[in-house]
């Protein structure tokens, strides 16, 4: 059943899919890359998108401010600081990395703050133009259909896994490589749609070591729209709007995040 959004997500959803298709999409396989102080990649892409996209939000929204994945973190840390009306939080391209290797695996993920609390997430595939979408209390959908994780109750080893080894403790990346408890194990290289793809069922579990905040504003509340859950590595749910990284344990039901919980954490 098709769902009538809102007119605020309507305009948010045109805004990235057409400056995706304008900043991302006419760059993919043309553009090389240059190295952040962290050591992380930056193309072309990520810099004219962040600036397209974060100019049209504040033609529409002149009130609301904006924080990107490429500001100096300074600047991020005073936006988070400040008595906002709303804050965008903005990964112009997440998944630079394939982006820059010429891998179809890459999105858009942008979230709306208000009152301390996220209450929009869109993420966009422009590949497979796929627009994940969510509004507190409101629901999840993909690309305009509501979307809601599986209800079959499978135990891990019936999971697909979506794992990053490199930001787990090596404690628990030893025990995972070494019992490979799930059917099957995954990682695509763009956390907010690894959070999106487990909204949609192609996994039942996630696990993350330290994701930034603008890799899970979006897609934490996508994932809890459609009926999923998610907690830390020292089991909170309520995840802060800090740059501080963020530990991630998701899964498509309790039961699999509790299993995984008592076995790892």
């Amino acid at each position: 059943m098709i769902v009538t959004l809102n007119d605020d997500l309507k305009k948010i959803i045109s805004i990235i899919t057409c400056h995706a298709e304008q900043e991302i999409m006419s760059r993919f396989n043309r553009v090389g890359f240059d190295l952040k102080r962290d050591g992380s990649l930056v193309t072309e892409a990520d810099l004219a998108m962040q600036e397209s996209v974060a100019r049209e939000l504040k033609t529409h929204w002149p009130d609301f401010d904006f924080l990107g994945e490429e500001m100096l973190s300074e600047n991020q840390q005073a936006l988070l600081d400040a008595d906002n009306k709303g804050l965008w939080i903005l990964d112009p391209l997440d998944g630079t990395s394939n982006f820059a290797s010429g891998v179809p695996i890459f999105s858009v993920s942008l979230a709306l703050v208000r009152n301390k609390q996220i209450q929009l997430g869109c993420v966009f595939d422009p590949v497979r133009n796929e627009m994940f979408s969510a509004i507190n209390g409101q629901g999840a959908w993909l690309n305009g259909k509501a979307l809601h994780v599986e209800t079959k109750s499978r135990t891990i080893n019936q999971c697909i896994a979506q794992i990053d080894f490199k930001r787990l403790p090596e404690k628990m990346a030893t025990r995972l490589a070494a019992e490979h408890p799930y059917a099957s194990q995954r990682n695509f290289g763009s956390g907010a749609l690894d959070w999106c793809w487990l909204a949609a069922s192609r996994s039942q579990l996630y696990v993350h070591g330290g994701q930034k905040l603008w890799d899970h504003a979006a897609g934490h509340l996508i994932l809890l729209e459609a009926g999923g859950c998610a907690c830390d590595f020292s089991k909170q749910e309520d995840f802060s709007l800090s740059l501080k990284p963020q530990s991630v344990v998701a899964a498509t039901n309790r039961h699999q995040l509790e299993q995984f919980i008592n076995a790892y954490l």
